[in-house]
């Protein structure tokens, strides 16, 4: 009999395996799928690797720093600065610390005024004056009405937040909690954000390195006999004094007898090959206007080696799940990137893949924190470990999987982490 068998490989699922497995319990993991890492994995395709989506890793995430070896995943920075295209023209705002070939653009561009520059300076002395945790209690409100409370112009709101943010939290509405948009501006500031120069599914790749895992194994159902729990899977029953959920929410509804969903939000990725360079530019495409495109990368000027030799990849990103079918949907992209980049240019792109991804994350509006699930289930001897009961995304994936191990080892220090500490 196993001590513990984790249900799903996902960043939960993994972070509290690899933390059994390293205090000496013996854990197993089971994944319904071929591979791990759930929504973080890459692809090659073509001979280009595509990651699951337009994703990044914030390295400054807290449960990161102390799960993930970042030397080992070899981490090239994404240019902290974003350049806002309005058609043909492009803007480049960016942290003139960081990013010095930004700061003659961002001194003088007229995408936000000198008043809203001043502001971004203020809000982060702001944030940084905190310790990143306590963004995520107290008193909230959308973000976009806390911005505007910060005095910043709707030119400001249209031209960077609304796009910028909408690649994070896959809405343009900035609808999203503040405190939350509070803790990734701090994220953002802390280190920035970064790309593992193998892709994103080095990093499940690396939480899973020594344990026991079985792909395309697909549990049932569960049944709780107090001393144990028994597993019904596609191969047999198993038997573990725990077991720990972490699937997709509505596997774990049906495992657990009880709805841990939050709701989903989708999105939408399109990945576009080229012969010839097209754009030279290595920061992430703010669309500024109305339309399908909400932001872009030209992943080959920042990662030359995720595609073949004399190769360019683009990936786009739109929000939600557009009704039109693949072929209507890239044909509507590709009108958007001509008023970039002219007829001849799109039309030399050669379509890879269009990606749909249903759920993507949760919405989290103001409030949301307040009516979290919690790692304990109806079911004794089962524990809850996903993002659902944190924040969507891979700080809260991972926070959840280490709290799920916590209960498990009684690790007192573990538990009384705050979220997002």
């Amino acid at each position: 009999m196993h001590d513990t068998v984790v249900v799903g490989a996902g960043l939960a699922g993994l972070t509290s395996a690899r933390i059994l497995s390293r205090a000496g319990r013996r854990v197993r993991v089971l994944e319904a799928s071929g591979a791990v890492g759930g929504r973080v994995r890459s692809r090659v395709l073509d001979g280009f690797t595509l990651d699951a989506g337009y994703q990044v890793l914030f390295p400054s995430y807290p449960a990161v720093k102390r799960h993930l070896d970042l030397n080992a995943l070899d981490l090239v920075a994404i240019a902290p600065s974003a350049a806002v295209r309005r058609g043909e023209r492009e803007d480049v705002l960016g942290d003139p610390r960081r990013d010095l070939a930004a700061l003659p653009s961002t001194l003088t561009t007229g995408v936000l005024g000198v008043d809203d520059k001043l502001r971004v300076g203020k809000l982060a002395l702001e944030v940084l004056t905190l310790p990143p945790h306590t963004l995520l209690a107290g008193p909230d409100e959308t973000t976009e009405s806390y911005l505007r409370g910060q005095g910043f112009s709707e030119a400001a709101l249209t031209n960077f937040f609304r796009p910028f943010f909408g690649g994070i939290f896959l809405r343009r509405d900035l609808d999203t909690s503040a405190r939350l948009f509070r803790y990734y501006f701090r994220m953002l500031i802390d280190g920035g954000a970064a790309l593992p120069r193998a892709g994103m599914g080095a990093i499940p790749a690396q939480l899973a390195a020594g344990l026991d895992i079985q792909v395309g194994v697909r549990v049932t159902g569960l049944r709780a006999h107090g001393s144990h729990v028994t597993l019904q899977t596609s191969n047999g029953e198993l038997d573990a004094r725990s077991v720990i959920v972490a699937t997709d929410p509505n596997t774990a509804a049906a495992l657990l007898g009880q709805d841990v969903s939050r709701g989903s939000l989708g999105s939408t990725y399109l990945y576009y090959a080229s012969e010839r360079r097209v754009d030279d530019q290595p920061r992430l495409l703010l669309n500024a206007e109305t339309g399908l495109i909400n932001n872009a990368q030209w992943l080959s000027n920042v990662l030359p080696g995720r595609v073949p030799p004399g190769q360019h990849l683009l990936t786009v990103t739109v929000l939600g799940l557009p009704p039109e079918d693949d072929a209507g949907l890239d044909a509507s992209v590709r009108r958007e990137l001509e008023t970039w980049y002219g007829g001849a240019a799109v039309a030399g792109l050669r379509t890879l893949a269009v990606e749909r991804i249903p759920h993507a994350q949760y919405p989290q509006p103001p409030g949301y924190a307040a009516t979290l699930p919690g790692h304990a289930t109806n079911l004794p001897g089962v524990l809850l470990a996903s993002e659902a009961t944190s924040m969507s995304g891979i700080q809260g994936a991972m926070e959840s999987g280490e709290k799920a191990a916590a209960i498990l080892l009684e690790d007192l220090t573990a538990l009384s982490r705050p979220r997002g500490g």
